[in-house]
């Protein structure tokens, strides 16, 4: 009898399968941006919610952190299914009760209801890795990389648009329309993509869902690789929380003053991080996954300098902007690809481990920056992130020894 953590290194059968065709990775890569796109619609929102609902300044942030609280439950007790059930109609029946989940969350009238409905929001977003995993599996190692690059690159964009959509459609009807329009655009996606995606193909293994989440621990505790790509993720990842949960709050307030538009369009800006996600994808399939990330983390240490002058131009709040999410994706992506190859057998574990850290950087960035601003304002903010983003780079600089390239 297989054990939990001595599941079989079988390789799934997409591996030996043609080309995923572009039209299934781009459907794909749209879902992913529409469905991670929810977890960020509060952060340009973060003034009006706290008005609207009676938060005070130094808690509002708790609206992203619950948010983010739930997304890591969902990694870890949804996303490894996709090992042990049809990713196809997990993901279907994800996306329905998500749609739900907006639903709620637009027509909530406490705070007590809304958190409680941004949490299982967050919990039910992590369709968004069920379908990385998904592309993952139906593509080649040789297109690995690059087909993780593009699913990931929509990913981004979700992650940074959701921004620029929330501030505008705020300003042009209401913050409740935000959800509501969401809740009817991820139903049309999943017609698409109940059309589009092909069933299971890949054997299961022979665990039962209990022993299926003990291997995921259990991949962590074995996988080197996997533990030190998931702490990166962490680092990472509150790095970019401490600049976008909390760059709303000074942009409000005087001298800049902005709207909710304006402040959304920053997104604009950031997007251009996701032009690093398919590169760092193919970089990685030429055996530079290790200098792309070394790269990348520079950067990131880098990118606060601007950001700290975020106050007295908003040029350089959109150059660190560049930098802080280019860096951070290519980072993402370049993790992704690497611990996915380990197993592919394990991908929905693998991948859903690997983002519970994620989740909880971000939580930790979103209640740390808004913490810290409320006691000190946007240049111990800025501290706090450049402080996290060195971390991460000394980490790398540790753990790559013996490791490649």
């Amino acid at each position: 009898m297989t054990t939990c953590d001595e599941t079989p290194r079988t390789a799934e059968a997409p591996e030996q399968a043609p080309a995923l065709p572009r039209r299934t990775t781009l459907l794909l890569a749209l879902a992913g941006a529409v469905a991670v796109a929810n977890v960020y619609f509060a952060q340009p929102l973060l003034a009006t919610l706290s008005q609207d609902f009676g938060i005070s300044e130094g808690a509002v942030g708790a609206i992203v952190t619950l948010t983010q609280i739930g997304y890591g439950l969902g990694l870890f007790f949804i996303v490894p299914l996709g090992d042990l059930v049809d990713r196809k109609r997990l993901i279907t029946v994800q996306l329905v009760l998500l749609a739900l989940a907006l639903t709620a969350v637009g027509l909530s009238g406490t705070a007590s209801v809304l958190l409680i409905g941004m949490t299982l929001m967050g919990f039910l977003a992590v369709v968004t890795q069920s379908l990385v995993v998904f592309a993952a599996s139906l593509a080649g190692p040789a297109q690995r990389g690059r087909v993780v690059g593009l699913v990931t690159s929509g990913v981004v964009i979700g992650i940074l648009l959701a921004r620029t959509a929330s501030g505008l459609l705020a300003d042009l009807a209401s913050w409740r329309t935000v959800y509501l329009a969401s809740a009817v655009l991820t139903l049309a996606l999943t017609l698409a993509l109940h059309h589009e995606l092909p069933r299971r193909t890949a054997p299961r293994p022979a665990l039962t869902y209990g022993q299926l989440l003990a291997s995921t621990v259990a991949l962590f505790t074995r996988e080197r690789v996997f533990r030190d790509r998931a702490l990166l993720a962490l680092l990472v990842f509150a790095a970019f929380s401490t600049l976008w949960s909390c760059v709303a709050l000074p942009l409000s307030e005087p001298p800049q003053s902005l709207t909710h538009t304006a402040i959304g369009a920053f997104g604009l800006v950031g997007a251009a991080g996701a032009l690093a996600a398919a590169p760092a994808g193919r970089l990685h399939d030429r055996g530079f996954a290790q200098r792309t990330t070394g790269v990348a983390l520079a950067l990131l240490v880098a990118s606060w300098l601007p950001l700290a002058f975020t106050r007295q131009s908003l040029w350089a709040l959109a150059l660190g902007a560049i930098v802080l999410d280019l860096a951070v994706q290519a980072v993402h992506v370049t993790n992704q690809s690497l611990i996915y190859g380990l197993r592919p057998d394990a991908g929905g574990r693998l991948i859903g481990g690997y983002m519970v850290f994620y989740s909880i950087g971000s939580a930790t960035g979103a209640v740390g920056s808004t913490a810290v601003y409320a006691a000190a304002g946007w240049g111990a903010v800025c501290l706090l992130g450049a402080a996290i983003s060195a971390t991460a780079l000394v980490l790398w600089a540790v753990t790559r020894r013996g490791t490649g390239d």
